[in-house]
């Protein structure tokens, strides 16, 4: 009896008809060469097979060739084949003599022959999945680029000097050919990990680096890049490639379009895009791009700068709760648990009257601070930090700081535990949720905000008639703690233009919240140096083979990478390096092929030798009920030279079936949270 357990995989939805029925036929088809592989064996064994089942339960199509049925039944989580002298449902057959005495039955055959019946279902699975994987990679399958895009502060990534626009190229001597493998090689490793690969500027690193448990897996803080190529939705009236009230909402921009130059510079890739927008986010760009399915023809569209807005109050600066390693902070002495409490410039504290140019809208702004290091990069700045001292009272410690060239904003807060950044030194601090300061006049002020107020909740509301946004909720709600400042002040950024927002506010002189609604006003001035609300696709590769020989020589890795992979989550999930909640079961699985099914042959057919791959390694694990189990007995009686108990048998049978129905009921119950959630 055999099982479709789990993989973990990201759940992707299907809705078309069409779709459906490939993914069911896909799936039906892992699971008839499964059982394909113990009929065809244990008739060459000469064995009387009485049925074979895809599915479990009464049948939907029931049919009699020769001495064997043919099912279809209505529980579509496996199969089976029953032979004479074995059946799950009745172990007691493969240790009675009686049934023994027939030459036919499974129990007469010797060890080897059923060792061979038992193994032909997983070896059949290896085979079918390594053919999916060459018809796969004949075809050609686009995968997610193994270059670098935003880089999570304070993640091990991070500290470890990894940016934007590196290339890994191994994990482990392990070889890196898209970004999945840099996700899956973290999170199925142990320890520290060595990463190989190159700089933006062709320089080389080798860096070892232990990743943090994070949420389901270890991680060590990347995602993929972007490209210069717009997106593409398939659902346009749902998803906008450009975010309603941003410096692009009213441009041109079709999807499909890929951008080719910023203002006469020629734009080859999204980090030479991210520091060109960083030099001209104060200037209306000059934006040429090659329109989808055009070799020659360039469009050139004008895109008006894009201010920040705000709403005229300032937090309180938290402390640094991470340094970059060889960064010009950790060179100057600057460590975790400073806080910057002042800025020297030529002499004068930056912020007073005397301060140098931008000095005083800036030095009193910890979410400006990015920027005012990027624009003094090459020159030395005198920063007083407030440090603690054990026993003592804080003393202020002076440092000097060379800035490097740095773009202002290439790691923005983008996940609700991501720390507010300077790239230019090499730090990453969090904002207190008090408020520090209020401008005069500003939509803060007009709405009694006062100096200390404490935000408890920011909650982002679509306007009336406002188009969708990627947030796809009317009303998002932010619970506001000490370490997710910076991604509220982010998400307002990103769609505030759209939405008003509504702060939930502990004011010191009184005993129930106070309610504020406002809408984020620009801020004269201030300019983001993004892609002004245009939405790009991941930077993308193709693995492909020109030949057949290619093909097999890339399907026969993929194949060993794969099971290897499955062994390395379940060493995870025992020793609990990957968390339980990871596990998909048949509902998630189902959705999965949906999903794969709408995206290509290439990436279908891989999914498939996946699962198969899959249901190999699953069904070979040393349980009973699974072919693994009925291997143990086997060696059992290969060296003993007998058949193991009755009792033994139906004991371990029953723990199995506990086990497996536990299993199941588990990853099910995790499918319906998982949907329900989502």
């Amino acid at each position: 009896m055999d099982f479709i357990d789990f993989t973990l995989l990201s759940f992707l939805d299907g809705s078309s008809l069409l779709n459906i029925l490939i993914a069911a036929a896909g799936l039906g088809m892992v699971i008839f060469f499964h059982e394909l592989g113990h009929f065809l064996v244990a008739k060459w064994c000469d064995v009387n097979v009485e049925r074979f089942s895809i599915g479990f339960g009464q049948p939907i199509l029931a049919r009699k060739w020769g001495e064997t049925e043919y099912w279809l039944s209505w529980i579509p989580f496996g199969g089976y084949v029953k032979m004479l002298g074995q059946d799950d449902m009745d172990p007691g057959q493969m240790t009675d003599d009686e049934v023994a005495e027939d030459p036919r039955s499974y129990s007469a055959k010797s060890v080897p022959q059923r060792m061979a019946i038992i193994s032909a279902g997983v070896i059949m699975n290896i085979i079918t999945g390594f053919i999916f994987f060459v018809i796969a990679f004949s075809s050609g399958v686009e995968t997610t680029d193994r270059v670098v895009g935003n880089v999570e502060v304070g993640m091990p990534g991070w500290t470890n000097g990894l940016r934007m626009g590196d290339t890994i190229t191994s994990i482990n001597g392990r070889v890196v050919e898209n970004f999945e493998d840099i996700l899956r090689g973290t999170a199925l490793s142990r320890g520290a990990i060595r990463l190989k690969g190159f700089h933006d500027d062709n320089s080389e690193f080798d860096i070892t680096l232990t990743p943090a448990k994070e949420g389901i897996v270890r991680q060590i803080g990347l995602r993929p890049n972007n490209s210069t190529t717009v997106h593409t939705f398939a659902k346009p009236e749902e998803f906008s490639i450009k975010l309603p009230g941003t410096a692009t909402a009213d441009v041109d921009f079709q999807p499909g379009d890929t951008i080719e130059s910023v203002n006469g510079t020629a734009v080859e890739d999204y980090t030479q895009l991210v520091n060109v927008l960083h030099e001209n986010a104060a200037e209306t760009l000059d934006v040429g791009v090659r329109r989808k399915g055009s070799s020659s023809e360039t469009v050139h569209l004008k895109v008006p700068p894009q201010h920040f807005v705000g709403f005229g109050m300032r937090m309180w600066i938290g402390k640094v709760e991470a340094v970059r390693k060889d960064s010009p902070a950790e060179k100057a002495g600057l460590k975790v648990g400073d806080q910057i409490a002042k800025i020297i410039e030529d002499g004068v504290e930056a912020g007073s009257a005397g301060g140098g140019e931008d000095a005083l809208e800036t030095a009193h702004d910890p979410f400006r601070l990015t920027e005012y290091f990027s624009k003094r990069a090459g020159k030395e700045v005198t920063v007083v930090v407030s440090r603690e001292v054990k026993g003592g009272s804080p003393e202020e410690v002076e440092l000097k700081i060379v800035p490097e060239s740095r773009p202002a904003w290439s790691e923005p807060p983008l996940s609700p535990a991501s720390l507010l950044s300077i790239p230019s030194i090499g730090v990453g601090y969090n904002l207190m949720h008090s408020v520090y300061s209020v401008d005069e006049g500003s939509v803060a002020a007009e709405h009694g905000i006062q100096k200390r107020d404490q935000l408890l909740k920011i909650t982002l509301k679509q306007k009336e008639g406002a188009k969708p946004d990627r947030i796809g909720e009317k009303s998002y709600a932010i619970e506001i703690r000490e370490n997710n400042v910076a991604y509220a002040f982010w998400l307002i950024q990103e769609f505030g233009r759209s939405r008003s927002v509504e702060f939930e506010i502990k004011r010191a002189d009184a005993e129930k919240p106070v309610i504020v609604q406002m809408d984020p006003q620009p801020i004269e001035g201030w300019y983001m140096p993004t892609v002004r609300g245009l939405v790009l696709t991941s930077e993308m590769t193709t693995q492909s083979a020109d030949t057949l020989q290619g093909a097999i020589g890339m399907a026969g890795r993929y194949t060993v990478t794969s099971m290897e992979d499955i062994y390395l989550t379940l060493r995870g999930l025992i020793m609990g390096s990957i968390s339980h909640k990871g596990l998909s079961g048949p509902l998630r699985i189902a959705g999965m092929a949906f999903g794969f099914a709408d995206l290509g042959i290439g990436h279908f057919l891989r999914f498939l030798g996946l699962i198969s791959i899959n249901l190999a390694v699953i069904n070979f694990l040393p349980i009973p009920v699974l072919d693994g189990g009925h291997m143990v007995f086997l060696i059992w009686e290969g060296i003993l030279r007998r058949k193991p108990p009755e009792r033994v048998v139906n004991f371990a049978h029953l723990v199995g079936f506990v086990l497996i129905l536990s299993m199941m009921g588990f990853v099910m119950y995790q499918d319906v949270v998982s949907m329900w959630i989502s």
